[in-house]
């Protein structure tokens, strides 16, 4: 009974809504007239817009993208920016090994993870604010 009361409250609320029209002080609208959703970048502020800005122009000012992959030898090792003299990495030394090993990088010569040999070098890096 309180179902088909509350149904029915609410049937007649909508329709009194609809009767007021253009001239009255509420409209119902639905999102398709109002131009759908609005987009992540239209609804973007702060700096969630100015990555999305960035990203679009190519660019990558506070290093959220993943890494340009490199041969990991001495010749061309993983770059690493940062804004420190040390930093420290995760290498995942196998494709479908499932554990990171950690070790802190720091500023000087290409630097070996101490479980696959791989090579990574600190570079330094200006923050983009």
């Amino acid at each position: 009974v309180a179902s088909r009361l509350l149904h029915r409250a609410g049937a007649q609320a909508a329709q009194a809504l609809r009767a007021r029209g253009p001239s009255g002080a509420a409209t119902v609208r639905s999102m398709a007239s109002g131009g759908g959703v609005p987009t992540d970048e239209k609804q973007a502020t702060g700096l969630e817009r100015e990555v999305m800005l960035a990203a679009r122009k190519g660019l990558d000012p506070y290093n959220i993208l993943a890494p340009k992959g490199a041969s990991g030898t001495r010749e061309d090792p993983n770059l690493v920016p940062s804004i420190s003299n040390k930093r420290i990495v995760g290498c995942i030394c196998e494709e479908d090994n499932t554990s990171v090993v950690w070790f802190w990088l720091h500023k000087g010569k290409a630097q070996r993870c101490p479980h696959c040999g791989a090579h990574y070098k600190l570079v330094p890096q200006q923050l983009a604010h």
